[in-house]
């Protein structure tokens, strides 16, 4: 379920993924939420591009530490490659 920054506290999040698509990103929250892990997600930006590199703004989805390997699962499981 997507939780807001106060849920952090205390905690350093761990980014588990990055959506560089909303599609990506709607699909991903429905997939986090459905299994039942709680998620924070926020708009940030990432560097794009092999020859032509630009500032690019994506979904970055982050959740405590000691649910980064259900989240990893989840990921996986719906084709989704986690952030190491």
């Amino acid at each position: 379920m997507k939780k807001e920054a106060d849920y952090f506290d205390g905690a350093v999040p761990e980014l588990i993924f990055i959506a560089r698509r909303l599609r990506d990103a709607v699909h991903l929250e429905s997939v986090l939420t459905g299994a039942g892990v709680d998620y924070g997600v926020e708009p940030d930006e990432y560097e794009g591009g092999v020859i032509f590199k630009s500032r690019r703004v994506g979904a970055f989805f982050y959740v405590r530490p000691e649910l980064r390997e259900r989240a990893v699962a989840v990921l996986a499981e719906h084709g989704y490659v986690a952030v190491k």
